[in-house]
């Protein structure tokens, strides 16, 4: 026998996971029926010579992303630049480095590693995501060669993604305006102690990602950093950490080396000369704001009169990706 509140305890904690579950909708919102996939691949093409913007893969129409994979082997593969351009833009709100969009710095070669929402299979190959990113009325993807690369290599890409396709945050359906944004910061020099903006914006939405390449011309103290968030623009900081490595879920300078979880990772460390990079996720740990976020990072860490170490200049390169509506 089944008593009434332990009957109703057992529903309400199936509906929440089936809530939890990634991007999921109610049957009356989106029926499968309504879904149509599509997408392209390239099979060793050689579109990128010539320092041009080749497009991959363009659409018109209302749709989401699900999936990116990217293949090649040439010196500066991680530093090719993806852009996706949603609903007409010019300037495309999600313009990347291979690498440091799966949180990848320093062109680590580290593979293969992956979870869920993105990963490295191969050297230098195999960088894939599955992001999801929602578009209104027509989609564009591109690659460009990073600066320095003359050659005209062959490359590989699939893309993938679905119309009716609804985008949720910690089982929370975002509005059908969300659209997905990446805010950066590139080669920013830091001094000790300087506090410094990843993004910093006034519209409504969530924290979906973030990746961060750091090096200290110095020593990793500049790791003892806490990272803040000022929602609804607010003076005081909900602070998300007591140290840098340990927003990253790591503790002690990364101590034990490289690991990729589902919530964080660190996809390059070398206490030699100082670098790091890592990612971190915010789906099932949920940062909303109604009137915006201002994500920072400090330099090295002080509270009060006791300062922590003696950091350094550090040069930080940050990819902050945030859905708006």
């Amino acid at each position: 026998m089944v008593y009434p509140v332990a009957r109703d305890f057992l529903i309400a904690a199936l509906v929440l996971t089936l809530t939890q579950v990634g991007s999921v909708a109610s049957a009356d919102e989106v029926r499968a029926g309504d879904v149509e996939t599509f997408g392209t691949a390239g099979k060793e093409l050689k579109v990128l010579g010539g320092g041009r913007e080749a497009e991959l893969f363009s659409r018109a129409g209302a749709g989401c992303l699900t999936h990116m994979w990217f293949g090649g082997d040439w010196k500066g593969y991680l530093r090719t630049r993806i852009r996706i351009y949603v609903d007409g833009e010019k300037t495309a709100a999600i313009d990347m480095e291979l690498g440091l969009g799966v949180g990848i710095g320093f062109e680590d070669t580290a593979a293969p590693w992956g979870i869920t929402r993105m990963g490295k299979t191969g050297n230098h190959s195999g960088v894939y995501n599955t992001f999801r990113v929602p578009f209104g009325n027509g989609i564009r993807v591109t690659a460009q060669l990073a600066n320095d690369v003359k050659e005209n290599p062959d490359f590989w890409w699939i893309i993938r993604g679905s119309t009716h396709l609804p985008v949720a945050i910690a089982g929370v359906r975002l509005p059908d305006n969300a659209r997905l944004h990446l805010y950066k910061q590139e080669n920013y020099s830091a001094q000790p102690l300087e506090e410094f903006d990843l993004c910093n914006t006034t519209r409504p939405g969530a924290l979906y990602l973030v990746t961060i390449a750091g090096q200290s011309h110095g020593n990793l103290n500049f790791l003892e950093a806490q990272m803040r968030a000022y929602l609804n623009g607010v003076k005081e900081p909900l602070m998300l950490s007591s140290g840098l490595e340990d927003y990253f879920l790591g503790t002690y300078y990364f101590q034990r080396g490289k690991y990729y979880t589902p919530v964080a990772g660190v996809t390059h460390l070398d206490p030699k000369d100082n670098s790091f990079s890592a990612y971190r996720f915010h789906d099932d740990d949920p940062i909303f704001c109604k009137s915006g976020i201002r994500l920072t990072c400090r330099c090295g860490e002080k509270a009060g009169e006791k300062q922590f170490g003696n950091p350094k200049p550090t040069t930080y390169t940050t990819y902050a990706w945030v859905y708006e509506w």
